[in-house]
């Protein structure tokens, strides 16, 4: 099995190679991986003391930032090493602070996971979720080097508990302690004999409510919204902005004014959404004093700001479940107490289905159910409000894995 796993390697590396002429972010992830140990080598000497964190993109990484923070603060003299093996998080993370160098993660063959371990020899590595490489973990173990899982989430479809997940399976035990975000996840890594586990719960909880701590006001948002009702449409895929634009064109009251920010940031798709609406539009990128206040859609064509959009949400729609590409973080708005629309491609999310049945969350799956659940949302403010107060019930509830982790590594 290893060796085919090790074949299966050396072939996806090909692959990616052909598929990167086609492809400008496959490209991104080719062209970033070719100078890994040279930019280790620059800023990593032989005497510094580490630290490894790795995630899969950037939804792994906004859920490991709660740890990542306080293991900065904790590891002051430390070199913080931040790999990814997506481009989506290492091309909006390239520059965190919370790390001393941000790299592509070499792909999982057993010679740069000896090279790379050479240089980085980290004290104390930190994965995220399920991004499991088993060369590097198998390495990370011979080495005897500490190893850890946080927000672990498994699947009973996942390699792992398959008769052909040897590789993948072998490596979940070079980790010392997993932590999981459920029970599920729990048995099933019982079921393969490992038992170093704490049901932590989910980081995200921590992540997102740290965000009411910081300040969230964004002066074109207040002039933008005035005193009028608000709809927050975020992380939108195609086709979620053709139910959204149907409704803003036929369906919502004159007095309602919309926030539309597309996970897709290309100008042929904003330009899309643009023409699409036959109301009052304004661009971020194009905004006026003028153009806010009477605009009755604004989109957000830019990054980095729409958690903080989220506080001003009386009702929020989040995207990817209408279509399969993958329902985005409803917790960011759930947090700010306003009620969420999602489509109904929910089933891997389950959190999603904990919202659901506590009626802070409505699934809808065609133009004629997200038009019933938004006016009744808008027209209805008792309900608004008690859908809401269950989402920021539903964030306190789960929050505390930092803690737990924290504790284990006695930091």
């Amino acid at each position: 099995m290893g060796f085919i796993y090790n074949i299966g390697i050396h072939l996806v590396h090909f692959g990616l190679k052909c598929a990167s002429t086609f492809n400008e972010k496959i490209k991104k992830g080719v062209v970033g991986r070719q100078n890994v140990f040279a930019i280790l080598r620059e800023n990593i000497k032989a005497n510094d003391k580490t630290i490894w964190f790795h995630c899969a993109s950037l939804g792994e990484y906004e859920q490991g930032l709660p740890v990542f923070k306080v293991m900065r603060e904790h590891y002051k003299r430390h070199k913080i090493v931040l790999s990814f093996f997506s481009p989506s998080g290492y091309e909006i993370r390239k520059n965190s602070p919370i790390a001393d160098v941000v790299i592509y993660l070499p792909l999982d063959t057993k010679n740069n996971a000896k090279h790379f371990l050479d240089i980085v020899k980290p004290e104390l590595t930190v994965f995220v979720k399920y991004d499991i490489w088993p060369n590097f973990l198998n390495e990370l173990k011979k080495r005897k080097l500490r190893t850890i899982l946080i927000s672990a989430n498994f699947r009973e479809n996942h390699s792992f508990f398959k008769f052909y997940g040897k590789p993948r399976r072998q490596a979940l035990f070079a980790f010392e302690h997993i932590f999981t975000q459920n029970e599920s996840s729990k048995k099933l890594l019982q079921s393969i004999h490992y038992n170093n586990i704490t049901v932590s719960g989910d980081t995200r909880f921590d992540r997102v409510s740290s965000q009411l701590e910081q300040d969230n006001h964004l002066d074109f948002i207040e002039i933008f919204k005035q005193d009028k009702l608000c709809i927050v449409a975020g992380s939108t895929w195609p086709e979620d902005e053709a139910l959204l634009t149907e409704f803003i064109n036929h369906q919502a009251p004159k007095d309602v004014k919309c926030i539309i920010a597309p996970h897709n940031m290309k100008a042929h798709q904003i330009r899309n959404i643009k023409e699409s609406l036959t109301v009052d539009v304004v661009l971020f990128s194009e905004m006026s004093d003028e153009g806010l206040k009477s605009a009755k859609v604004l989109i957000v064509d830019t990054i980095g700001i729409l958690s903080k959009i989220y506080s001003y949400a009386d009702i929020a729609f989040v995207g990817g479940a209408v279509g399969t590409t993958g329902l985005h973080n409803i917790l960011e708005p759930a947090v700010f107490g306003v009620p969420i629309i999602i489509g109904n491609n929910y089933s891997k999310f389950p959190e999603a289905k904990e919202m659901i049945d506590t009626a802070g969350v409505f699934s809808i799956s065609n133009q004629n159910q997200l038009n019933l659940v938004l006016t009744e949302l808008i027209e209805n403010p008792i309900k608004r409000s008690l859908s809401g107060n269950k989402n920021s019930d539903f964030i306190k509830i789960n929050k505390g894995a930092l803690n737990k982790i924290l504790e284990y590594l006695d930091l």
